[in-house]
């Protein structure tokens, strides 16, 4: 949800952004619009209510055919004001509904276009030279690590198994995100996967990308497909103190997306599946102080791919192929050998105000309260097993293990075919 006062002083600024996000700018018309009509059913409303206050005061004193008008005045009043009440009640309703359409605004810098425009700003590492090239899964199941055959046998197609070796992987991974977000000054948190429909609605996950969630309608909770939502749902309508900087966490949870209309796209092996595990960071803070929050994300993700000796790469995401929530947004791919392209690993989100005052979350000032910035951004997840073990591969199916990651295999440097 954006700041209809923003709108109004400025809407060339939504256009722009609408159009940079290849979506439609008849909805700035049209809530504009809305934004009057609001505005003077509201005033309508004041001035009817006004009147009758008035009004009430001289009935008392009247007598005879005075009253008796004054009296049938008020009886036209009160008939007015329930009719401008409801009105302007409609005319707010109809302007909520106009105000959640538009994406949030693009950040200045952002590149325009779709999924193939973004910006390359650096890449980092080097990409192996492997004499013989296993896919993941390939090299998974020689290390009894991954079973997606049980997988879909139990659950379906995109379910697996991590074993042995994998599940260990996975957990060393995911400590290893978790240890690098408490050294940052975050406080580590164990979420909730179901959450509230107007928890799911405030993030801004309910729009273009619906279809990719699990609902359970018997109990009308969405599970969740990132920890940034309950995250975000956390402080809804509280008063935060940032005073001493911004309040960050870092959350752990599973994680559940439909992949829907993702059909025969990465459907070997884990890259595409419909639970995984995931610590993802998030931070409230201060509006002009997102911009530098969201470089420092960035660092922390880029210092876990380092960590795990993947070579890597970071995109500025154009604005066609952003989130709903999303201002600007940084993607970190590594390196697939087994298909010679970039994989995203993880992403990091600048959302500006726009979940915040979805979910009324604001700060104290000096001169009062007003809304906070969000942000999050990925710190380790299922898929880094992926570039693991297809950049770490030996010619003989074995993978080396990183040296960060060591102590979570029994401080194995080597994982050995089964």
């Amino acid at each position: 949800m954006l700041d209809l006062r923003v709108i109004r002083e400025d809407p060339e600024r939504l256009r722009a952004s609408q159009r940079a996000r290849g979506e439609s700018e008849e909805v700035v018309d049209e809530l504009l619009a809305a934004d009057r009509s609001r505005r003077a059913s509201l005033s309508e409303f004041e001035r009817l209510r006004a009147e009758q206050k008035s009004l009430g005061k001289e009935i008392p004193p009247a007598a005879g055919e005075e009253k008796q008008a004054l009296l049938a005045r008020a009886k036209e009043l009160a008939a007015a004001v329930k009719a401008a009440e409801a009105a302007a009640d409609d005319a707010q309703q109809r302007l909520d509904q106009l105000a959640a359409v538009p994406s949030n605004i693009v950040l200045d810098g952002v590149p325009v276009g779709g999924e193939e425009d973004y910006t390359v700003l650096r890449e980092v590492g080097e990409i192996p030279a492997l004499e013989k090239v296993r896919d993941h899964l390939e090299l998974g199941e020689g290390l009894g690590a991954i079973d997606t055959e049980r997988g879909a046998k139990v659950s379906g197609s995109r379910f697996y198994f991590l074993t042995g070796v994998g599940a260990q992987l996975e957990l060393g991974l995911l400590n290893l995100a978790m240890n690098t977000a408490v050294e940052a000054g975050f406080t580590p948190m164990i979420t909730p996967t179901l959450v509230r429909p107007e928890v799911m609605a405030g993030t801004g996950f309910l729009g273009a990308h619906a279809d990719e969630i699990y609902r359970l309608e018997r109990d009308d909770l969405y599970l969740v497909g990132t920890s940034e939502v309950p995250l975000a749902g956390y402080h809804a309508d509280e008063i935060l103190d940032l005073s001493r900087g911004p309040l960050r966490y870092a959350g752990w949870s599973a994680c559940y997306r439909r992949e829907a209309g993702s059909h025969g796209k990465d459907t070997r092996g884990i890259i595409r599946v419909h639970q995984f595990h995931k610590v993802e960071m998030f931070s409230y803070c201060r509006e002009e102080d997102a911009a530098d929050e969201h470089e420092r994300l960035l660092g922390w993700e880029e210092r876990m791919l380092a960590a795990v000796e993947l070579p890597y790469r970071v995109i500025d995401v154009a604005a066609g192929d952003l989130g709903s929530s999303a201002a600007r947004k940084f993607d970190c791919e590594a390196w697939l050998p087994s298909q010679s392209r970039w994989l995203e690993l993880t992403s990091t989100s600048n959302c500006t105000t726009f979940q915040a005052r979805r979910l009324n979350v604001r700060e104290r000032t000096e001169t009062g309260t007003r809304q906070v910035a969000t942000l999050n951004g990925t710190l380790g997840t299922t898929r880094w097993l992926v570039a693991i073990l297809e950049n770490h591969q030996r010619p003989d199916g074995s993978v080396a293990v990183p040296q960060a990651l060591r102590p979570y295999v029994g401080g194995r440097d080597v994982l050995e075919p089964v």
